[in-house]
Formats: structure tokens, sequence, C-alpha cells
């Protein structure tokens, strides 16, 4: 088995935890700074929003041999706005892109372009976009993301708990907040692509959670019939036995992104491809971050400020100081728990090496050992017989 397999296998069965839930100041301290540079770069650098949401006119041209350095220049001086100029092969086939155009600005740009690339102008494919529909289709998309995370909430409330549903559209906020200022720091378009892909990754962070917060669930089902661990404890032990499965999850998905972003965009120049592979490649590290470190530290924030989960917390802290104090191994003497309550809220008892060795030797009633067990005499020796002794 290697070593990160083994390392998974350790932390399922609990021989080895790390204290992730326990350390969630620092990841909120983390998300937080992230948080606030994404809000900087788009206040500074702002998004750089297609021609399919502000308007324009997209040129594609023929095969030819002109520069990408003269083409855009021309497109500029003619049009007065900012030209994208995009090389789509090893032809020279080159993809114009200039933003807020009108009509006839459109068809003065198309005639300049043309008499640069010494072409007729009907061979310059033109396509032009009002600003009307542009706005339109940014509307529509605002709306989708609202039903999406509506519908996200309404959905984990039922499923899990009205506290997880909660964390859970905070981890999606986090991920969209962090995609987005990366957005306005690389200075990529947003186009439709862009939208693809943040609803993919939102799919997917959502994906995430819900197995984290499965596992959760079932681990802390009978958590105040018990008297071992308190409700973050019981969260870390969860999180720690499905964390190994959520980062190969990750891992495994971001390697394909990550050709498609690296290879296929940056090497080929993809064009939109671009747009797909980077909001996909962010949201997914983003997604996988956020559903480990985040949204069960904050689910038992939530829970921890429930009166009955409260109150076993602090019952769990008094006996713990209590048994520190009398100098005790940490086994329950009063017998107050509900026999297999520990079990039941995630507390394997099985793997306690306190438990292993009850089950192998006997214990007294004041907890003292007699040695190996004796196995019992068999009731069927002697029957038959008037006194039951042999003769």
């Amino acid at each position: 088995m290697s070593r990160l397999g083994d390392l998974g296998a350790r932390l399922y069965r609990g021989d080895v935890s790390l204290d992730i839930v326990g350390a969630r100041k620092l990841w909120y301290t983390v998300s937080v700074l992230i948080t606030v540079l994404a809000f900087a770069a788009l206040l500074v650098r702002g998004l750089h929003m297609g021609v399919e949401f502000e308007g324009g006119a997209v040129y594609t041209t023929p095969p030819n041999n002109a520069s990408v350095e003269d083409v855009r220049d021309v497109a500029e001086e003619t049009s007065g706005s900012a030209a994208l100029v995009q090389t789509l092969g090893d032809d020279g086939t080159m993809r114009i892109q200039v933003s807020g155009l009108d009509t006839e600005t459109s068809n003065e740009t198309r005639e300049a372009l043309a008499s640069e690339l010494g072409i007729p102008t009907e061979e310059l494919n033109a396509e032009v976009i009002g600003p009307s529909w542009g706005k339109q289709i940014a509307n529509r998309a605002w709306q989708g993301l609202a039903v999406f995370m509506v519908l996200v909430v309404v959905y984990l409330a039922i499923a899990f708990e009205w506290r997880m549903a909660l964390a859970a559209l905070i981890a999606l906020i986090h991920d969209l907040t962090i995609t987005v200022g990366v957005y306005a720091l690389v200075g990529f378009e947003v186009t439709p692509g862009t939208v693809i892909g943040l609803l993919t990754i939102l799919g997917y962070s959502l994906y995430d959670t819900v197995v984290v917060f499965d596992g959760l669930k079932e681990t802390t089902r009978n958590v105040t019939r018990q008297s071992r661990y308190t409700y973050s404890e019981l969260a870390n032990r969860s999180l720690n036995s499905t964390l190994v499965r959520s980062i190969n999850t990750s891992v495994v998905a971001l390697l394909p992104v990550a050709g498609l972003l690296f290879i296929g965009g940056g090497v080929l120049g993809g064009g939109m491809l671009n747009d797909i592979a980077l909001s996909i490649f962010v949201g997914l590290a983003a997604g996988a971050y956020s559903s480990i470190m985040i949204a069960t530290p904050l689910v038992a924030d939530f829970k921890s400020r429930d009166r009955e989960i409260a109150a076993n917390d602090r019952r769990v802290l008094n006996k713990r100081a209590k048994r520190a104090e009398a100098g005790e191994s940490g086994e329950d003497e009063d017998g107050d728990d509900e026999p297999g309550a520990e079990r039941r809220a995630g507390a394997d008892t099985a793997d306690d090496p306190d438990d292993e060795r009850d089950e192998t030797a006997g214990v007294g009633a004041g907890g003292e050992r007699r040695g190996p067990r004796r196995q019992p005499v068999s009731r069927g020796r002697g029957r038959g017989r008037p006194s039951g002794k042999r003769r």
C-alpha cells in the first residue's frame, strides 16, 4: 500500500487525526484574506466583459500573413475601442473582437481591417452583437445563479438541516468570489463560457460538500447520548475519515482541466477554451478547499450554539477535567451513558486500545485484572449420573 493510501486508512480508522476543525480560525483568516484580495482586484482592475455582455463586433479573417500587432492597431484606431486579437491556427486565421460598436462603426472597422489584410471586404466575416442583447444575457445569467442558490439551500435544508444548508451556501459564495477575483487579476475575458464554467464548479463544489456532510450527519447522529467527545471533535473525526477521498477526487478532476488550461488554451491558443478551463480550474481548487476547511468548521460553530449540544459539550469537558485531576485513564465510571451510544455517535470504541485490552482480558468489578479468560465448564458433564460426579 502506498503512503497516501496508508495515511487514508489510518485517518479512516482514527489512528491518526488532523485537527482541521480545531484550527478553524486559521482557515477563516486565510479565506477572509483571499476574499479581500478578490474584492480589491474587482475594484482596481474590474472584469473584462466580452462582447456577448457589452455588445460589439467579432471579425474572423481568412488565412493571411499580417501581424497581430498591426491588425490590433488598425482595429483600435478605426473603432476607438480596445481590440482583442487571437490567432486560431498556424495558417494565420485571426479572431478580432471589439467591444461597444454600433452598426455604422462596425462597418467602418471591417473595411479598414480588410484593407490592412489585402482582401475583399466580403471575405472578412463580421458578427455584430447589440448591447441590449448582451444585457439580457447578463440578466438571465444572474437570475439563473440566484435560482440555483435558492434550490441548493432548500435541498440541503430538507436533506440535512438549515445549519448545513447555510454553511454550504457560504462555501459556494466563497468559491464564486475567489474565481471572480482571479478573473479580475488575470484579465481574462468574461464570456458565456465563463458562466458555463462557474455553474460547473458550483455543482462540483456542492457535490463534494454533500459527501462530507453525509458522513458528518451519520457520525453525529446521537451526539448527545455520549460523553466522550464534543461535537467539534466528532466533526473532525468525520472530516478525517473522508479527507483523503475528497483530496483524491479533486486531484483527479483537476488534472484534465489543467491540461485544457495550460496546453489547450496556453499552447494551442484555444480562445473560449481558456475561459471555461480557467473558471473550472480555479473553482475546483477553491471548492475542494472550502468543502474541507470552511463548510464543516462552520457547521461545528453553528451547532455549538445549540443549547442541547452546548450542554453536552460542557458535560464532556467537565468529565474530562475531572479525569485529568484524578489521574484516571479516561474511561467513564459513572455509567450514565446509554450502552452503544458512543459507537452510534461516531466514537468508534473498538479502535480504543483500552477497549481491546478489556475484550482480551478479564476485568474485575473494581477494575483489577484477573488474567486470561477461562472457558466455562461444559454443562453436559456428569449428566445421567445421580450426583453428577464421576464414579
